[in-house]
């Protein structure tokens, strides 16, 4: 027997979504264009976003099983006629992705290393997290926005890291390490990722 819940629904601003598996409140700080859609509202778990506008996304996106992770002040745009697949955007400051971008299954795209390098600093970051702990004592930790030009594409379980920006039309193979720009309509494979030739 076929079930009437819909696999997708429209993605609406401070909509709930009625047989939703995860009982969630999509937020009301979003900017959507027409006819996106996505399959449940757990894609808010970790939205934390407290900007005017914590994510703009364009017409004709599906999220699919995407976690939209964005800190207080993060920011998440992407543009029109992407398809985001069981991928997971970290964000503390800005993720920008561009228009008809495919992003495959595991990927992750993070905007910073969440927490301090130095290592005294990683300690007292790891108090002010515990339980007893404050958040407002945190350590500051280094941030740098991700820029994901139009037409990439972006193999299963790529990583993108700070600080990277992926040209138009741009190929990340599968399992990629993204560490450093890559070039428009460059194809880039391993560990750290490097240009195919």
């Amino acid at each position: 027997m076929e079930s009437s819940v819909p696999k997708f629904y429209p993605l609406v601003p401070g909509s709930v979504f009625p047989g939703d598996w995860f009982i969630g409140k999509i937020p009301t700080n979003i900017q959507v264009g027409e006819n996106s859609i996505l399959d449940s509202s757990h894609c808010f778990k970790n939205y934390y976003s407290q900007l005017e506008i914590g994510l703009k996304v364009g017409s004709n996106v599906t999220l699919w099983r995407t976690s939209l992770a964005a800190g207080e002040k993060g920011i998440i745009e992407i543009g029109d006629f992407c398809y985001l697949a069981n991928a997971s955007l970290v964000c503390s400051k800005r993720i920008k992705i561009g228009s008809r971008v495919f992003i495959s299954g595991g990927v992750t795209i993070a905007d910073s290393d969440f927490h301090p390098l130095d290592p005294l600093n990683r300690l007292l970051d790891i108090i002010a997290l515990s339980p007893l702990g404050n958040r407002n004592d945190r350590p500051d930790f280094k941030t740098a926005e991700v820029v994901i030009e139009d037409d990439v594409w972006i193999g299963l379980n790529a990583t993108i890291l700070k600080g990277v920006t992926i040209g138009k039309g741009a190929y990340i193979y599968p399992g990629s390490l993204v560490l450093e720009d890559v070039l428009p309509g460059q194809k880039v494979s391993g560990n750290p990722a490097k240009p195919i030739i």
